[in-house]
C-alpha cells in the first residue's frame, strides 16, 4: 500500500509541473541568468533545483519563447534569459488561464 505521504509528494509535483513555466516566463521579463532565477523563485516560496530550471530554459529558448545572450564582461561569464514577443503573448493566455482556473478551482474548493 503506497504511504499517503508518497502520494502528496507525487501530486505536488504534479501541480508544480504545470507551473513552473508560467513562473519562469514571468520572472524573465528582465534578463535573468539561471542561479538568479532559481533563487527568486525560491525566494518566493517557489523552490526548484537547478537541474529543472536549466533544462527548462534551453526548452522555453528551443521554443522561441525566451532568449539567451552571454554577458562576458566580468570574470564569471553568464548566460542571461529574456522573454520574447512571443513569450510575452504566452504569458499572457497563461496567465488568463490561470486566474480563471483559480476561480473556478476555489469555487469548487468552497462548496
Amino acid at each position: 500500500m503506497v504511504e499517503l505521504s508518497e502520494i502528496y509528494a507525487n501530486f505536488v509535483v504534479e501541480l508544480r509541473r504545470g507551473v513552473t513555466n508560467l513562473v519562469v516566463l514571468k520572472q524573465c521579463q528582465q534578463p535573468t541568468y539561471g542561479y538568479q532565477l532559481v533563487k527568486n523563485l525560491a525566494d518566493r516560496g517557489i523552490p526548484l533545483e537547478a537541474n529543472t530550471v536549466y533544462p527548462l530554459l534551453r526548452r522555453l529558448e528551443d521554443q522561441s519563447l525566451l532568449r539567451s545572450d552571454w554577458d562576458t564582461s566580468t570574470d564569471k561569464p553568464r548566460k542571461y534569459y529574456q522573454i520574447t514577443e512571443n513569450g510575452r503573448q504566452l504569458l499572457v493566455q497563461l496567465t488568463s488561464y490561470w486566474r480563471e482556473s483559480v476561480k473556478n478551482i476555489e469555487s469548487i474548493l468552497e462548496s
